[in-house]
């Protein structure tokens, strides 16, 4: 359980070992979840190819122009966004964070509404459940090695994947949340460095010169590109909201009969 050690893709974690709530665990080298993996060194190439069989990529088609997955033999790839426009602070598009920049730099408290709002139209976006219902039956097919799936940053769309698998396969809330919560541990030199630049490029001399401003922005800057546990408690509410539980979105949101969310603990647990 936790993270593969790759040359250059620092948020790629291996779900096997998580306990479930009866006792049994996740089966590992079975079920990945990343960031994007256009960075990945030749060795890192292989590595993945030894380790997967199937790609699940979240990202927009922009996304994907401006940073392609590697091809990687072997393996098959399925396109599956549940955001498919520019969506500021989730899809990470270079007009994405520039637009997210400008609107939110200096405003700590609405950036961090923006993005808990971003997470509830997961849920509300017919088209958003619709992905995550098809990222849901991939799952149901037995394979010979692990699943990846990704978006960016691996923290917001790969994030609510990961947490549907987990709550399927019966581990506890609060694990869910742990494991969301450490893409800040594993990107946090990432994340210290993109905050900085923006800051840099989109600071004016006043907000330079104001120790009081810098903390501002560098506050709203971490709401956007984060994670944070307000977040996805939003996310929850929203579903209990419009499915009254949990169950009842993987019932009626993903479609997932009993027989089928079993069929999902036989493959992953053991």
């Amino acid at each position: 359980m936790g993270q593969i050690k790759f040359e250059n893709l620092n948020n790629t974690r291996d779900l096997g070992g998580f306990r479930t709530m009866d006792g049994r665990q996740i089966r590992e080298g079975k079920l990945i979840r990343s960031g994007q993996l256009f960075f990945a060194s030749e060795k890192d190439r292989q590595e993945l190819a030894d380790k997967v069989s199937l790609i699940v990529d979240f990202r927009t088609m922009n996304e994907r122009e401006e940073k392609p997955d590697p091809v990687l033999e072997g393996v098959d790839s399925i396109v599956i966004p549940p955001i498919e426009d520019l969506t500021a602070g989730i899809t990470r598009e270079e007009e994405a964070d520039e637009s997210v920049t400008e609107n939110f730099v200096m405003d700590p408290m609405q950036a961090k509404g923006y993005m808990t709002n971003v997470y509830r139209m997961l849920i509300r976006s017919e088209a958003a459940v619709k992905a995550y219902e098809k990222f849901a039956n991939l799952l149901l097919e037995e394979r010979e090695k692990a699943v990846l799936w990704h978006c960016t940053a691996g923290k917001d769309r790969a994030g609510f994947g990961t947490a549907i698998v987990l709550e399927i396969l019966g581990v506890s809330r609060d694990e869910i949340v742990k494991d969301y919560l450490m893409t800040n541990v594993y990107l946090q030199k990432e994340v210290a460095g993109l905050i900085e630049a923006l800051r840099k490029e989109y600071g004016t001399a006043e907000y330079e010169e104001s120790p009081e401003t810098q903390e501002a922005a560098k506050e709203a800057l971490g709401y956007l590109f984060g994670a944070h546990e307000d977040y996805l408690k939003a996310l929850y509410e929203e579903i209990e909201k419009k499915y009254r539980s949990f169950d009842g979105f993987v019932r009626d949101g993903l479609h997932l009969t009993e027989e089928e969310q079993e069929k999902l603990k036989k493959i992953y647990l053991e």
